[in-house]
């Protein structure tokens, strides 16, 4: 299980990378184009609504509720049922969101009011906002719609597909802001058609793959009463909430950073996409494998086999977590002046951002953690132990924000962000272990202390090697470039030796 295990994860990672690589092209390329301004602001408020509702119905609750009971079909129905429950969850998900997409489209005033209020005192900032709201939109019905048969593909072990999927949102996006914007009367309203071409070539991408496998939903109709889908929408309600409450803390976030000062949004935006990367390659790289793993381990009553594959992933959250989130810290400055600290991006939002960038990456590694532990609960059908969770590291996050927000400002909410997720993390696993669904293997103390020796040497090289942050945003992009290649070349050769010299071996990585 081990192999099959390490074998998913690397190709999810490896397409996953892909990803991410040209999801840095993109920014980089917005931010050269855009800036931190106005018009930036306005656009990542109007991608970051459907943006928020993708995780929560497609990434979020409806995933981590259809994959369980597939796989439980999969593994105790016929063929015909598991394609009829497809059939009718294909029907219903696309009923539902195509009436709230059209009821986005015709509300989008009201949603950037209540998402943006700090825009209503900008009228011309305010309209925009809302016309590229409504291009955007209807990149939620597809993104859905691509979650459904990556859920499908997914069960099927096929996880290269849906990985490599977010691929055409980067390249879309940085198409439209090359060669659309120039032609558009407001520039930045071609990043929100890149937006809506992204959904619809998501979409139609993975067709062929479901066609292969011969589960290509067809003779769609409304299943709502349908056992399965009742048993879904039992399990996606709570789980749109459980598994979301990071998303769901980023929108207070963009709320309140709205009365803050102009740049306050894309700061926080270009710190989210920093933070993404790491957590994207393997946060919810892990994620994405363990869940079928998990349900088909709890369908067939495998409690011990259930924990195995548990302890293996967190063992692998930390491993990365730890080095990520110190390099991010030590290295944030060089980071953000290397990759975006062109044309409209300056040296003064390369400053502000890593303010942020400094207090979000302290969270990096909780946020991997509620990523690996939540499968964990979904693949048990108990969506209902997460959203009290969730509840409660929400409320944590608000009060954290009122603390911080006056202070610190946007590095305030990031940084509220980061502890409330520490608190749902612990919660996450206090409850996992006091019920004896997860029994921690031996080995933990020593390799926990292994990781972070190793972290702490390549810490202490990378502060040494970085430098003054005065110097970084002075000299050109190549010699940034070339500096920063180096740095996190042999950042990541002396954790890997340090490990090494402190005894991790692979073997101590398997089930």
């Amino acid at each position: 299980m081990s192999r099959a295990l390490l074998k998913s994860t690397g190709v999810v990672s490896a397409m996953t990378f892909i990803s991410r690589v040209l999801g840095f092209v993109r920014d980089i390329v917005i931010a050269r184009a855009f800036g931190a301004g106005a018009s930036a602001d306005a656009f990542f408020v109007a991608f970051r609504i459907p943006n928020l509702l993708r995780r929560l119905f497609a990434e979020g609750g409806f995933s981590m509720a259809f994959v369980p009971v597939l796989s439980e079909y999969k593994v105790q129905r016929t063929r015909e049922e598991m394609q009829q429950l497809i059939n009718a969850v294909a029907g219903t998900l696309g009923i539902i969101l195509f009436g709230v997409t059209a009821l986005g489209i015709i509300a989008a005033p009201l949603l950037i009011w209540l998402f943006a209020p700090g825009f209503s005192a900008d009228r011309t900032k305010f309209d925009l906002t809302v016309t590229m709201l409504r291009i955007t939109f209807p990149y939620l019905l597809f993104i859905s719609l691509t979650a459904l048969a990556g859920g499908i593909l997914n069960t099927w072990g096929r996880f290269g597909v849906p990985a490599l999927t977010p691929v055409f949102l980067n390249l879309w996006m940085t198409v439209a802001a090359l060669w659309l914007a120039p032609f558009m009367a407001q520039p930045v309203v071609a990043l929100a058609w890149g937006v809506f071409l992204a959904g619809v070539t998501q979409l139609l991408f993975q067709i062929p793959f479901l066609r292969e496998l011969r589960l290509l939903p067809h003779r769609l109709r409304w299943g709502w009463r349908t056992d399965g889908v009742q048993h879904i929408l039992r399990l996606m309600l709570p789980a749109l909430f459980g598994s979301s409450v990071a998303q769901i803390n980023l929108l207070i976030n963009t709320i309140l950073a709205s009365f803050l000062v102009t740049g306050s949004v894309s700061w926080l935006y270009y710190t989210d996409r920093l933070v993404e990367f790491p957590l994207g390659m393997f946060g919810v790289t892990l994620s994405v494998v363990i869940l079928p793993t998990l349900s088909q381990k709890h369908a067939a009553a495998s409690p011990e086999e259930f924990s195995q594959t548990l302890d293996w992933a967190l063992r692998w959250a930390l491993l990365i977590g730890f080095p990520a989130s110190a390099a991010l810290i030590v290295l944030a400055g060089p980071l953000l002046s290397t990759l975006f600290q062109h044309g409209e991006f300056n040296a003064y939002d390369v400053r502000m951002t890593s303010r942020s960038l400094i207090t979000y990456s302290l969270g990096l590694l909780a946020f991997m953690l509620i990523k690996v532990l939540s499968p964990a609960f979904y693949a048990r059908q108990d969506s209902r132990t997460p959203v009290r969770i969730g509840i409660t590291a929400m409320v944590m996050n608000m009060i954290f924000n009122v603390i911080l927000v006056f202070p610190l400002a946007h590095a305030g909410l990031a940084l509220a962000n980061s502890l409330s997720a520490y608190g749902n993390a612990s919660m996450l696993f206090w409850h996992l272990y006091r019920k004896n669904i997860y029994r921690p293997s031996l080995g933990w103390r020593r390799f926990l202390l292994q990781i972070l020796a190793a972290t702490a040497i390549m810490g202490v090289f990378l502060q040494y090697g970085a430098g003054a942050f005065a110097d970084w945003v002075r000299v050109s992009g190549a010699q940034r470039l070339l500096h920063l290649s180096w740095l996190v070349s042999c950042g990541v050769l002396i954790y890997l030796l340090s490990l090494l010299a402190l005894g991790v071996r692979l073997r101590h990585l398997k089930v």
